[in-house]
């Protein structure tokens, strides 16, 4: 089983203005959030942990949960707003973000609330801002710290600076949770971001010699990398109609923790010792379960079903 921690809202797109009405869609959201249903609709077990609130919107996100089957037990409660995020498309389907979340429910978990874990839990996903604001982020911390030596942690920073200006912030909790995590993956818009023209071969090195066993950085359009001890593995982007990225980056998080699942790989033993060639396979397969979601409006997640088995290898570099 799967533990995904982070927040939960509602992503409201801004529609069309007709007259003195501007048109809204609201969806269920946010990073982990989306995990953990991409998890669950690639057939794995799941649990989710975060902050619900005590209304019709928090009782709304945990009917969406238990219906895409995953477990909410681990989840408090609060007498507290559901966070709003508020998204405007450009013209290429990219989205643009201003959330609205003080004091909201999916903040206030604190470590004095984590679930103790049974063996069932084999991996620990975490990013986003719930990793950056508190008490939250000490308390996801200190859930990591507690339980890195017996599970497998995944982490996808997914920077919000619209929740948390401070770039440096971000950058110290980037580098703190990359050197806790197994298995990080992130963005080149997040690696601009927070370093720069940082090198992204650098930066993997990096964050492999702090504790990292396998670095991933996506590129949108322009495909994935992937770094370990074995060396580097590349793979292009599937070519597809995109309508939105929206969901892009959680469901490809989400599919190479269900593809390491699947290939008995989910072990930070394992992530350092695949060869480039499986580094490709596992780039591929998210790769291809995100171009699916970017294909529908939303962070509409794929099904195992959508998902073919065939191996494009991509390019490979061995060390």
């Amino acid at each position: 089983m799967f533990l995904v921690c982070g927040e939960a809202l509602f992503d409201v797109f801004i529609g069309a203005e007709t007259d003195n009405a501007l048109h809204l869609d609201a969806r269920p959201g946010g990073s982990p959030f989306n995990v953990a249903i991409g998890l669950a609709r690639l057939g794995q077990p799941v649990a989710f942990l975060s902050g619900l609130a005590k209304d019709m919107l928090g009782d709304r996100l945990a009917r969406v949960l238990a219906r895409e089957g995953v477990d909410t037990t681990p989840c408090p409660r609060f007498d507290a707003p559901t966070t709003l995020g508020m998204i405007e498309l450009d013209a290429a389907g990219v989205p643009r973000y201003a959330f609205y979340g003080n004091g909201a429910a999916d903040r206030l978990l604190s470590a004095a609330q984590l679930p103790e874990l049974g063996d069932e839990v084999r991996a620990i996903h975490l990013g986003s801002y719930a990793t950056v604001v508190e008490p939250v982020a000490t308390a996801l911390e200190t859930l990591v710290r507690r339980e890195r030596d017996r599970r497998l942690i995944a982490y996808d920073p997914n920077v919000r600076l619209n929740v948390e200006p401070s770039l440096e912030r971000w950058r110290e909790r980037a580098d703190t949770l990359a050197g806790l995590a197994h298995l990080v993956k992130i963005s080149d818009e997040d690696v601009r971001l927070l370093y720069g023209e940082t090198d992204d071969a650098a930066l993997a090195a990096r964050w492999l010699a702090t504790g990292a066993r396998l670095v991933v950085v996506t590129r949108g359009a322009d495909g994935a990398s992937a770094w370990n001890a074995q060396g580097r593995a590349d793979v292009p982007a599937p070519r597809v109609a995109t309508v939105d990225t929206v969901g892009a980056g959680d469901t490809f998080q989400a599919a190479m923790l269900s593809h390491l699942a699947e290939t008995g790989r989910l072990d930070p033993a394992a992530l350092a010792a695949m060869d480039v060639h499986t580094l490709a396979r596992l780039l591929d397969f998210a790769a291809r379960a995100a171009a699916i979601t970017c294909s529908r409006r939303g962070a509409d997640m794929p099904r195992r079903a959508e998902l073919e088995a065939e191996h494009c290898p991509g390019k490979m570099t061995e060390r």
